[in-house]
Formats: structure tokens, sequence, C-alpha cells
């Protein structure tokens, strides 16, 4: 049975979200000490935490921020905040997801179960259709290599000349995708397909956001222009040695 703890300060809609989780046959939890939720967190051992962002004391983007500095557990965001650049912080933040109030319960259900798959089900492993056979190899043994970048999957970890840069799920998700593709484009759908399962439910801005975090991360590591952008197809990972034939 999965875990969820709610993190919401309005009474009647934590006591909303909490009976319809548990109607769904979810055990969830509500948060009560809003000045410091790391240690209820830890007691109730959550595998997914649904996160107001106007909270008291400390917004959620702060609370995001000091899960992820622990666990890599997904977090959805729950805000009457609707506007884009909410959207984008909760995402560079740490975040899986955002759904705005009004809540709709079928749509949040979806998206909790979808984060779920992709975190601990059948989903978690999942890799990318024509991947070649050394990759799927690589991969059962949780590792990636393309051109020296190596992406380490059981510790969501990608790694280029000696650095290593600590990945988020999502990150993990695209880098994997980009790399069992290299040498060809990952669509945008292709990209989304290996994100989210409920695409009719995803801005397509969200997945511009998570590939600029992705390649923050590439930055850290001295590979500014590893994913290139092709206009109205979407991204090929490009590697020091295609990117030195390459032409402008």
């Amino acid at each position: 049975m999965y875990r969820i703890f709610i993190v919401e300060d309005d009474v009647k809609i934590a006591s909303i979200l909490k009976n319809n989780m548990e109607k769904y046959g979810f055990e969830a939890a509500s948060a009560i000490q809003f000045r410091e939720l790391l240690p209820e967190l830890a007691a109730f051992d959550p595998h997914l935490v649904l996160l107001d962002v106007n909270l008291p004391y400390f917004d959620g983007f702060y609370w995001c921020r000091q899960i992820r500095a622990r666990s890599s557990m997904p977090i959805v965001f729950i805000s009457a905040r609707a506007g884009e650049m909410d959207q984008v912080l909760a995402i560079e933040n740490g975040g899986d997801d955002y759904i705005t109030k009004p809540i709709h319960l079928d749509l949040l259900m979806a998206k909790v179960r979808g984060v779920l798959r992709r975190a601990y089900g059948e989903y978690a492993a999942a890799g990318m259709g024509g991947a070649s056979a050394a990759a799927s190899a690589a991969a059962a043994l949780g590792e990636l290599e393309v051109r020296g970048l190596r992406l380490h999957l059981s510790r969501s970890e990608l790694e280029w000349g000696g650095k290593r840069v600590e990945l988020t799920k999502n990150e993990q998700l695209l880098a994997e995708c980009l790399m069992k593709q290299s040498g060809h484009v990952a669509s945008r759908e292709q990209l989304l397909e290996a994100l989210w399962d409920d695409v009719q439910f995803v801005d397509d801005n969200t997945l511009t956001v998570n590939v600029t975090r992705l390649r923050k991360k590439l930055e850290e590591l001295a590979l500014p222009k590893a994913i290139e952008t092709i206009r109205s197809l979407g991204y090929k990972l490009v590697l020091p040695e295609e990117a030195e034939g390459a032409t402008s």
C-alpha cells in the first residue's frame, strides 16, 4: 500500500484529499506541524508528497528543496496559484507535477497513479522503444554510456570526465531517453511519454522547463551544448565528438 503525505494547511481541503486517497486504497496522513515538517514526514515515510505552495512559516518551494536534499520521492504540488512562473518554480525546486485549485479529484488521482507507477511500479525501469541491444544490456546493469557520458541509473547520477552530478527523477528519465536515442532526434512526444503517462494533461512548456534543468546539470559537467533543440521535432544529444563536426 502506497503512503501519501499531504501538506495542506486548509483543514477542509486536507480532509478531502486524505479521504479521497484512502477511498482509492492509499494510506494517507496530513501534516500538523508546519513550522517543522521533516520529523513528521520521516515518521510516516511516504512514497509521495502532495505539497501546497502557500503554507505557514515557509512556503512549499522551501519544503520541496528540503525534501529533495534528503529524498527523491515524488512531490506533486497542489496550489491556487495558477501562474506559469509558479509552476516553473515548482519544477525548478524539484517538484514532479503541479495541479491548480480547485482540484479535480479524478485528474489528481490520474497524476498520482502515474507518478507512482513511474517511481515504483511497472514504468520505473521502463526504457524507450528502439534502444540498441548494448544500451538495453547496460541499462539492465544499472548504467548507460554514450561517448564517455555515463548515467548511473541506481544512483540517479550523470558522470563525465571524472565529475558527477545528481539528477532528479525527471532529469534521469530525460537523460536516459536522450542517451538511448543518441545519434537520433528524440521527439517531444517520446520525451513526454517517458516523463508522464497522462500526456493530455501536460503543458508543453513543462517539458521545456525539464529540459532546461537537465541542460544546467550538463553545464556543471562542462557540457554546455550537449542538448540540441531540433526545431519542430524535439531534442538531440550532441556530445563533443559530434559537436566538432557540426555546423552552426
